[in-house]
């Protein structure tokens, strides 16, 4: 069989806007793009163009074939702060149920959006269709609404309370029926002057937001409402077009996000831990594998730690964290115990002539502030506590933000191609790695690979889906204190949205998606 290709992302909607440009003749890029316009709509809490994301691209055709690139169009730090009498950022809690959270949000914990910027010069330098086809499928959910499913449904109440807060948030997120109320599960969502917006956008390029009204606009208001952000900051935003951090594990090519964001580092790190450690022999799900993964988890917890890695700069982050010497102190330290021993989304697609696009994007919670008239919510990625090391308002001004993102596409020695990616904040990292175990070591099928039960080692917790053997997590809690069992698979262990095309089958392509169940995933091959 060869197939035009396949798409993973996070929303049914999502991932048939990206289908539909494969079967008009798009290429995989032009696909990604339209998912992630589409995902704004149906994946509203998640994806936003007043965002950022990162873009891992493979092109096998034009200037830049037979290279991989990592697009970095994340957000970045304003130029100049303002005093913190005069901005406007405040704590808001997020309801999790069992449990709150405190997030920052307001003008003041808007960063310089980057995810449009990037969509615009990937399409530039790697797309085949005209942005105004590509934007079709997002014009017409917006305009004619999406049904809000379970999953949308629960993150909108989660961060009900960042929703409410702005009276543009609030009207674009309100209930059709039911005044006063958010959005809920089975109601139909529209964006209408989003879809006017990308319409405009699509004719006119990526000026009107970072130079023309759009910018203007968003530099006005943070000036009158206590934000940091000026038409300058707009102006001078650039995409960073940056080489893969790649290495050779397991029998394949593995290309990740590279510095200065530390997604991708860190996992390569673990990948380095476990070179020595024969997985496959400890055995899917077995008391030992479990304690060797979770194991490795700690030590590249205490690794980032240990090197100071938000403090590094980002040329610098690779050689201190991959350095030779550092690696064995962590590998001994692995090998010498017992052998029984936030608000992101993602598509992945490959095509029928081998390009693939791994983009993950991200608002953060959103900051509560809807630009008039155009449907865009811009991000509070200075009131993200954990991508913001030094504390709140110390921020180093005009510097491209880190992030725990981690587009990633695996290349094998006979050809095949995945690519993958995840949200889940810290858990990012631990989700992408147990799948690439899974597809590299254990070699389940795309599937299962993905849906396998995860565990995640954070602050002395071990997190653990049920689905493994409950003999060897009792063995293991008796090893390791701080068990924690889950009742059911959360998107709290990541969604890993993964697209693949193998050519090792008489050497025809066979393309294959799986959506990650934890966050509505939904694939499609074409």
């Amino acid at each position: 069989m060869n197939n035009k290709g396949a798409v993973a992302s996070g929303h049914p909607e999502t991932t048939r806007a990206a289908a539909a440009v494969l079967e008009e003749g798009g290429n995989a890029f032009d696909a990604a793009l339209a998912g992630i316009f589409t995902a704004c709509v149906a994946e509203p809490v998640l994806a936003s163009l007043g965002g950022g994301g990162f873009l891992m691209a493979r092109p096998v055709a034009g200037s830049h074939a037979g290279s991989i690139v990592l697009y970095d169009c994340f957000p970045q730090t304003p130029l100049n702060r303002r005093p913190q009498s005069d901005i406007d950022f405040k704590p808001v809690l997020a309801d999790f149920g069992p449990t709150t959270q405190e997030f920052h949000i307001g003008m003041g914990a808007i960063a310089t959006p980057g995810l449009l910027k990037g969509l615009f010069q990937a399409h530039g330098d790697l797309g085949r269709m005209p942005l105004r086809r590509i934007v079709e499928p997002a014009v017409s959910l917006a305009r004619e609404g999406v049904r809000v499913n379970a999953d949308q449904a629960r993150l909108t109440k989660i961060v009900g309370a960042i929703l409410k807060n702005g009276p543009g948030s609030f009207a674009l997120f309100a209930s059709p029926d039911r005044p006063g109320e958010l959005i809920g599960e089975g109601e139909m969502f529209s964006m209408r002057d989003f879809a006017d917006t990308l319409e405009v956008l699509a004719i006119e390029g990526d000026d009107l937001f970072y130079r023309g009204e759009i910018g203007q606009e968003i530099a006005d208001a943070c000036a009158r409402g206590g934000g940091h952000l000026t038409l300058t900051d707009l102006e001078r935003y650039r995409c960073e077009r940056r080489p893969p951090l790649s290495l050779d594990v397991f029998g394949s090519r593995i290309h990740l996000n590279p510095p200065p964001s530390m997604g991708g580092i860190l996992i390569a790190f673990a990948l380095e831990l476990l070179r020595d450690v024969d997985i496959r022999e400890l055995g899917f799900g077995s008391r030992a594998y479990l304690a060797c993964l979770a194991d490795v988890m700690d030590l590249t917890n205490k690794a980032r730690i240990d090197a100071r890695l938000h403090e590094l700069p980002g040329d610098a982050m690779a050689d201190t964290v991959l350095d030779d010497r550092l690696l064995e102190i962590y590998r001994r330290a692995l090998l010498g115990k017992p052998a029984a021993a936030r608000g992101t989304t993602h598509i992945s697609v490959v095509d029928g002539v081998g390009n693939a696009a791994s983009l993950t994007v991200s608002n953060g919670e959103g900051s509560g502030y809807v630009v008039p008239g155009t449907g865009i919510i811009l991000n509070n990625m200075l009131g993200e506590e954990d991508i913001n090391p030094y504390g709140f308002h110390r921020w180093p001004k005009d510097t491209r933000i880190a992030s725990m993102m981690a587009p990633a596409l695996v290349v094998d020695r006979d050809g095949g191609l995945t690519a993958l990616g995840s949200g889940g904040s810290n858990r990012i990292r631990t989700a992408i790695l147990q799948v690439l175990l899974n597809l590299m070591v254990f070699r389940m099928p795309l599937d299962a690979a993905v849906s396998a039960p995860r565990i995640h080692a954070e602050d002395d917790t071990l997190s653990i889906e049920p689905g493994f053997d409950p003999n060897e997590i009792a063995a293991l809690a008796k090893r390791r204190p701080g068990v924690a069992c889950w009742d059911e698979k959360s998107m709290f262990f990541g969604g890993v949205h993964t697209a693949r095309r193998d050519t090792s089958r008489q050497r025809q392509a066979h393309a294959a998606g799986a959506g990650d169940e934890r966050r509505g995933g939904a694939a499609q091959v074409i």
